[in-house]
């Protein structure tokens, strides 16, 4: 482990994620020092990032979720300071945290995607809910395009919702994500290296995998293995590592889908620093591919550069 030098664990942030990325921060930073790594956890919140060179660190393992951490900014500093850091440089951050500009990448290289709309502030009336409402032609979901964690989601099934639900996103972004609604089963694979982790089905009482069905929750199912054939999943790593790579993300992350009734895939989204305490997705996933908790925290260390 020392290959890997003095190590900075960075969390926390200011995000709206903050309280997600504490708690996976708290877990990678044990892991690492379980497995031997010299490894210090830095909340940057209220850090100067300068820091990091004048303290002596080697290497950064980026835990921190959402706005400030996950969208190129980090990624730019730490390159900036020629500091290696884990996942995906500035690019592939900062365009997998744009749920709108990910979609356009996909749709426009042929993937599978649901069908979507776009509401920026400047240009939003409430009238044109109606117009919007009539177009998708059944009920829509909401995203905010910068946000993580289904903060700022919603369904809407009638015009006044989806003024609500539109109103509500614009609480955390100006730009809005409509998406219409997909009738199956959510699906998430988790990407190490080149490699697609065996895949993980969500089920949820929720009318979707929610903020609370995350991570408050007890009531959610994670099946891995998932069901699907050999073939099946095969062909979804494929699928999965092709939108990972069309985003320019890279290291390590998680690409979330839905399959619809009729077995048709959709993708959904790329988290480049998903959530990693010792029970979320990714951690499961490895679990079942033969690694533990530590064996995975190391590996993601081991690719920074």
């Amino acid at each position: 482990m020392e290959q890997f030098g003095k190590v900075a664990v960075l969390f926390g942030g200011r995000s709206a994620e903050r309280e997600v990325s504490l708690r996976s921060g708290a877990a990678v930073l044990a892991g690492l020092q379980r497995a031997g790594v010299d490894a210090h956890g830095v909340d940057t919140k209220d850090y100067p990032l300068a820091r990091l060179k004048e303290e002596g660190f080697d290497r950064a393992f980026i835990v921190v979720h959402g706005r400030g951490g996950e969208d190129g900014t980090l990624q730019g500093a730490l390159e900036h300071l020629g500091i290696p850091y884990t996942g995906s440089r500035v690019l592939g951050a900062a365009l997998a945290m744009d749920k709108i500009r990910t979609k356009q990448v996909w749709r426009a290289m042929g993937l599978p995607t649901a069908d979507f709309d776009i509401v920026r502030r400047k240009d939003f009336q409430p009238a044109m809910a109606d117009a919007l409402m009539a177009r998708f032609g059944g009920p829509v979901f909401v995203k905010p395009s910068h946000e993580g964690s289904s903060i700022g989601m919603a369904r809407a099934e009638s015009a006044a919702e989806l003024r609500a639900a539109i109103d509500a996103a614009f609480e955390f972004d100006d730009e809005v994500l409509l998406e219409r609604f997909i009738d199956g089963d959510e699906y998430t694979v988790s990407i190490l290296g080149e490699r697609a982790l065996p895949a993980i089905r969500l089920r949820t009482p929720h009318t979707f995998y929610d903020y609370s069905a995350k991570y408050q929750s007890g009531d959610t199912e994670y099946l891995c293995p998932c069901g699907l054939s050999e073939p099946e999943e095969q062909a979804l790593g494929e699928l999965c590592l092709q939108a990972f790579d069309a985003v320019a993300a890279s290291g390590w992350g998680r690409v979330d889908l839905m399959r619809g009734r009729s077995g048709q895939w959709w993708l959904l989204e790329v988290n480049t620093v998903p959530g990693m305490t010792e029970t979320s997705l990714v951690p499961k996933a490895a679990r079942v591919a033969g690694l533990d908790f530590d064996q995975l925290v190391v590996r993601v260390l081991g690719m920074a550069d």
